[in-house]
């Protein structure tokens, strides 16, 4: 309940607060100090004592990679300024070290340390090292697409063959639904809202499932034919096809628009003069780029460098 109402409630929204001044709000500032207002707490909340929600979102430019929300209760004060200032600050300072942290999640087995200055190392030596950076063996088999069915009560009600496989890779959801992957309940409470009309965000999640591994999750409504008045959800789940792991290797990798459009074009199998011509700049700036983009993820030529982001290394 807790996460299909979270996503169908507009104030403090994590979407929102992504593309607002400020990453951090309060529900009793969303609410002018009337929580009602909001669906989450008015349906659940409010029976647990919860009196004020810091409602915190780690994004950049690149994307939202987390939220927090963080619970008051009626023996404690609502939040203040200066509080909300504090879990700002301390936001703009982990997020791009959250982003960095998924970036690793590209690199199958290469071991993570800290510089001599505390910043966080992406292991870059090992992936240097070569294709053994990768990993000592090849990477397991993913399980054939799944798709499991949900009923209005997001509780499971159906899946295909390989459903059981996939449960197995993904993180439990939280009780009393733990069979249930926690991301095939926020896919499916992002379509709910998207219905609902609060957020038009695809109903769709990448999930990094170990060995530099990516499943991809998307949640539709099933048709209607033959069925009850509301038929019920469909959450597939298959391996992260190309486009989908490009798009989030760029993104956690943070690179510029630029070297995304060479990076997006060298992955279609363009050359440098091609990117050349198809950008209208030299093919050395091509060659610079590429120099900043390898600097970047660690690596040392673009057949490295699509392996990483491919998921095709050994």
């Amino acid at each position: 309940m807790l996460i299909r109402l979270k996503y169908l409630t507009l104030a403090g929204r994590w979407t929102q607060l992504a593309i607002s001044p400020s990453p951090v709000t309060t529900l009793l500032r969303e609410t002018a100090g009337n929580p009602s207002w909001s669906l989450v707490w008015d349906g659940l909340m409010k029976r647990y004592g919860v009196t004020d929600v810091l409602f915190a979102v780690l994004a950049d430019k690149h994307g939202c990679w987390g939220w927090i929300d963080l619970w008051r209760t009626a023996q404690e004060s609502p939040f203040t300024a200066d509080e909300v200032g504090y879990i700002a600050a301390v936001t703009r300072d982990v997020t791009p070290a959250l982003r960095r942290s998924i970036a690793r999640q590209f690199v199958m087995d290469v071991p993570v340390g800290r510089d001599p200055v505390g910043r966080d190392a992406v292991g870059r030596e090992a992936v240097r090292a070569g294709a053994s950076a990768f990993g000592g063996g090849p990477r397991p088999e993913l399980p054939q697409q799944a798709v499991l069915t949900l009923d209005a009560d997001m509780a499971v009600v159906g899946g295909t063959a390989s459903v059981e496989e996939w449960l197995g890779l993904l993180q439990p959801g939280p009780r009393p639904f733990q069979r249930v992957p926690a991301e095939v309940l926020n896919v499916a409470a992002q379509l709910l809202a998207r219905e609902a009309g609060v957020d038009r965000h695809p109903a769709s999640a990448r999930v990094h499932i170990g060995s530099g591994q990516w499943a991809l999750l998307e949640a539709s409504r099933m048709d209607s034919t033959g069925m009850a008045a509301i038929p019920p959800l469909a959450v597939t789940i298959q391996a992260c096809p190309p486009a989908a792991r490009i798009d989030m290797f760029a993104r956690s990798f943070g690179l510029t628009t630029r070297q995304r459009e060479l990076f997006e074009l060298a992955a279609s199998g363009a050359d440098t003069n091609a990117m050349a011509d198809a950008l209208g700049i030299g093919a050395y700036t091509v060659q610079d780029q590429f120099k900043q983009i390898f600097e970047t993820c660690g690596v040392h030529s673009r057949a490295t460098l699509l392996a990483l982001a491919m998921g095709t290394a050994q």
